[in-house]
């Protein structure tokens, strides 16, 4: 099987798409109608065999998160998903994991409305590069650096549950953790709801920690008080792991795809009509301040030698 009828057997079947994708898979590129008074939001995201996941991982969860993780960076600037593509590399080409790792993609794909226009295959180690856009109305896209002192900072979901996964390896036998690390589910609705309300966003992929810090940084480096008591954990990683560890995994362990926003005082009421309105958690950890410094407390104590999150690293 070459490189046309692997795309035309996997990935090229008939999909809901948008009406703004004119041309998609099967020509030398796409074409993509603009749509007046919005602008283009483009994300990327590429995920290594060994670095971002494991070579006896399933397929479907793989090719799952290759779109979920970089749907959460839409979410996280408060768009819609439009369109999408698609580099693989693969060390060689097994019908049965391109046929589940294509199927879970799409079906993903398909419950947000993204079309999949293009992309390309090659033969390498295995790794997987998705280019997603969307649209938002023209000067509305949630960014980093809208923060103010005085924010309620917000967390969707739950937090901690991949890197607990993680952390027990091969020993993790819950469901619900191995499914926050292999599934983990964009927050779309929720973003597009924050529009207008939230001062600013971010999606947790590195650690609440260190994403938060990043909005911080970004809004005039501004501080955070965080109530430790707060942090919504996964209760399995307490049972598994212990209170102590399940804690630090949610605020450094990352791979969460939670969304992490700011909201101003005279609008916290609407996120409890939010929370309702998407039968979602989302939970007031703290608040910003005007100190430059990130504190986490407990119990009144502040918190010391925390995990503060992943940061990539590079050698040579």
């Amino acid at each position: 099987m070459d490189e046309f009828e692997l795309v035309a057997r996997y990935f090229d079947h008939p999909q809901a798409g948008r009406g703004q994708v004119t041309l998609g898979i099967g020509d030398d590129g796409a074409v993509l109608a603009h749509t007046p008074g919005t602008e283009s939001v483009v994300v990327t995201d590429t995920l290594v065999c060994g670095t971002h996941f494991h070579k006896e991982q399933p397929a479907a969860s793989i090719g799952h998160r290759a779109l979920a993780v970089n749907l959460s960076d839409i979410a996280a600037m408060g768009a819609s998903a439009e369109w999408a593509t698609l580099n693989l590399t693969l060390p060689s080409l097994d019908e049965y994991w391109v046929e589940q790792f294509a199927a879970a993609l799409l079906a993903l794909a398909g419950r947000y409305d993204v079309a999949l226009v293009g992309g390309d295959t090659t033969r390498g180690p295995l790794s997987v590069t998705m280019t997603v856009g969307g649209r938002v109305s023209k000067g509305a896209a949630l960014r980093r650096n809208g923060a103010q002192p005085g924010d309620g900072i917000y967390v969707s979901g739950f937090l901690g549950g991949a890197a607990a996964a993680l952390a027990q390896g091969n020993a993790c036998s819950e469901d619900a953790l191995l499914e926050a690390l292999w599934y983990p589910q964009p927050r779309l609705a929720l973003g597009s709801a924050l529009v207008g309300v939230a001062h600013s966003a971010i999606d947790i992929s590195d650690g609440l920690l260190s994403d938060l810090g990043h909005v911080l940084q970004a809004s005039a480096k501004l501080g955070a008080d965080i109530d430790a008591t707060r942090i919504p954990l996964y209760p399995q990683a307490e049972r598994d792991l212990g209170h102590r560890r399940a804690l630090e995994l949610a605020l450094g362990g990352g791979d969460d795809y939670e969304l992490c926003f700011t909201v101003p005082m005279a609008r916290r009421g609407s996120i409890s009509v939010l929370e309702e309105k998407l039968s979602l958690a989302l939970t007031c950890i703290g608040e910003v301040t005007s100190s430059g410094v990130c504190h986490v407390r407990q119990n009144g104590r502040i918190l010391t030698e925390l995990v503060p999150g992943y940061r990539h690293a590079w050698s040579g």
